[in-house]
């Protein structure tokens, strides 16, 4: 008998909408399945989500988008990293690079040796041996250079700024060219089989009814179908991640398009900032509970770069997940599967990662709970990770300077983060967990620049003279100023292969 999924309803468009249907209809192509996407144009979408990690290249891979046309149809510039400033304590900046640092040696973590030289008495900062970090800081890009893979130029790992609303509209694009159908309708009703539950269709506000094998919510916070119609419990992490609102506004472009997100703290809550080609996108991420939805928006719009260029907007959100996001034939993506704030731009990978799972898992029409099982375990580990490590961010810092910081600082954590926390205090040492998305040196790079640390290093460092070992980190350093000497300016570079059209 065939049981091949023959019908796919995706529920909602915007970013998490449109790469699902792009990547379904790209794998699965329309002789397998018929995609139909449903969105209603009197349903906004939040798209204020404009920085990216490496992890969406292996996507626009994917689904065969060249990375030129990519930049200019977005709008988009270049990131190497993020700066944070006031993080560890006010007046102290750091930044968390993409890429490794320096070069391991003898087997060993570069960190170890670092820290060796760190705790002798050496005061360079880990990211001078990072290539993302010293372009960013000289506001140059290039992609890497991979002939010769002996090369600090060969290194260079980055993602993307881009506008959102104009991401969506072009995975529109390939997905309907490729056979995904936009129906145009508000669902007033979700239609589910009396014999087991499962979801059957969906009717829009004119009657008509929209029937698949597979339902991909895909709805945002409303959670319409995973929710709504199947009653997924919500796990709710707001009291390691207090920030419930964000306050974006647009502002015009003054300056330079740096190659970084700027993360800067605030009173009670940190502001992001997001250069692209035509605009500037900023927001404050903030805890209601410690400064008003007016007294935030103040606050942003006296630390933009140049004139809004649009009305201030508020969302209003809980972070956390759903204990469930695949229950029966229904399959939650994005803000309807949950949310943690975008401090480290993990929301359009964590569609991406929920897109990758369920086509490795994809269902046929028994629906074989096994699979069912092994997505929701997986999935849950990866939001569990990624929650930890936002977290470190709030946790690991020496400022009680406010009601909101002195929160942070003092409250429990889960015990996986605790456990990361006592290892890394006695030696430095960082392991990464079941291929967990952030690799040891993402979780060294914040550790070291929230000021912690370490009581000792890794012994296993005394493999080399400490004369041995600062010869050949001065060896990097000096071939990674060598190497960004070479790079063009970020602007140049975009300038000359993807810069957007003017009209």
């Amino acid at each position: 008998m065939d049981e091949r999924i023959r019908s796919i309803c995706i529920v909602g468009g915007g970013t998490a909408g449109w790469m699902t249907a792009a990547a379904l209809t790209k794998v699965l192509g329309p002789e397998y399945a018929r995609i139909t996407l449903v969105e209603s144009d009197e349903i906004g979408t939040v798209g204020v989500g404009e920085a990216t990690i490496p992890q969406i290249g292996i996507f626009n891979r994917l689904l065969g988008i060249e990375e030129d046309e990519f930049v200019r149809r977005v709008n988009g510039t270049y990131k190497l990293g993020i700066q944070f400033v006031d993080w560890g304590r006010k007046g102290h900046t750091y930044f968390h690079p993409f890429g490794p640092f320096g070069v391991d040696m003898e087997g060993v973590s570069f960190h170890a040796f670092w820290l060796r030289l760190m705790q002798g008495g050496d005061p360079r900062p880990i990211t001078d041996f990072s290539i993302q970090s010293a372009a960013a800081d000289a506001g140059k890009f290039m992609r890497a250079i991979t002939s010769d893979p002996r090369s600090m130029l060969s290194k260079i790992a980055y993602a993307f700024h881009f506008d959102a609303g104009l991401y969506a509209r072009f995975l529109r694009e390939l997905a309907e060219a490729r056979g995904a159908v936009r129906q145009e309708g508000r669902i007033v009703e979700v239609a589910k089989r009396g014999s087991d539950g499962f979801i059957e269709a969906v009717v829009l506000q004119d009657g008509t009814r929209i029937e698949a094998d597979l339902f991909v919510d895909c709805s945002g916070f409303r959670g319409l179908l995973i929710d709504g119609a199947m009653g997924a419990e919500f796990e709710d992490w707001s009291h390691w991640l207090p920030c419930d609102r964000a306050v974006a506004v647009p502002c015009e472009r003054v300056s330079e398009t740096t190659p970084y997100t700027r993360s800067t703290a605030r009173e009670a809550g940190w502001q992001w900032r997001i250069p692209l080609q035509h605009r500037t996108g900023n927001g404050y991420v903030f805890s209601s509970a410690h400064i008003s939805e007016d007294e935030a928006t103040a606050v942003l719009l006296k630390n933009l770069d140049g004139a809004p260029t649009a009305d201030p907007r508020v969302l209003r959100f809980k972070g956390g997940v759903r204990k469930t996001s695949w229950i029966k034939n229904c399959v939650a993506l994005g803000l309807a599967a949950g949310f943690i704030e975008p401090l480290e731009s993990t929301s359009i990978h964590l569609v991406q990662s929920g897109i990758a799972k369920l086509l490795t898992m994809f269902p046929s029409r028994s629906f074989h709970q096994a699979d069912i099982d092994r997505y929701n375990r997986i999935t849950a580990q990866e939001w569990e990770q990624v929650r930890d490590f936002i977290i470190l961010h709030y946790k690991v810092t020496e400022r009680s300077d406010t009601p909101f910081w002195d929160h942070v600082r003092t409250m429990d954590v889960p015990e996986a983060l605790a456990e990361k926390l006592r290892v890394f205090q006695t030696h430095g040492r960082v392991f990464r967990e079941n291929e967990e998305l952030f690799n040891d040196t993402s979780w060294f790079a914040v550790l070291i620049g929230q000021l912690m640390t370490p009581n000792s290093y890794d012994p296993v460092a005394d493999v080399l003279s400490l004369e041995e070992t600062r010869r050949r980190l001065d060896q990097i350093q000096s071939a990674i100023a060598t190497s960004v000497d070479y790079m063009p300016k970020h602007d140049r570079f975009i300038a000359d292969n993807c810069a957007a059209a003017r009209v």
